[in-house]
């Protein structure tokens, strides 16, 4: 069973004529005391992700809320555990809503270091 105060995250994805659905999900997700960070609406590439996307932070018990509240815009996202091994967690340890993106994951970290951890629940790309 999973610890509920594990460190988990959701990377929104969204194209330009998804943008207002991701933008009123984002802030939906600012004003739900469960989220503890909601990144920046990154309208690029970047890292992993090859397409527009944000990121949300939360802990395990609430991923079953999180993962509610994107399914019924429409918009792909990305949902997975933060843990010391980035590639298992942005693959192996994944769970997709909507079509997958084939990330970049030659720019993920090495096993047994995550700087995803370091910026968990207060910082962005």
């Amino acid at each position: 069973m999973t610890n509920p105060d594990a460190p988990y995250h959701a990377h929104i994805y969204y194209d330009p004529a998804e943008r207002p659905a991701a933008a009123a999900l984002h802030d939906d997700f600012g004003r739900d005391p469960a989220i503890l960070f909601v990144g920046a609406m990154t309208d690029r590439p970047v890292g992993p992700h090859p397409i527009a996307q944000y990121e949300v932070h939360f802990l395990a018990r609430s991923q079953d809320a999180v993962i509610a509240a994107i399914e019924p815009t429409g918009l792909r996202a990305l949902v997975h555990p933060l843990t010391d091994d980035d590639l298992a967690d942005h693959t192996s340890l994944a769970h997709w809503i909507g079509e997958p993106i084939d990330l970049d994951v030659t720019v993920l970290d090495p096993p047994g270091f995550n700087q995803g951890m370091a910026r968990f629940g207060g910082a962005d790309f």
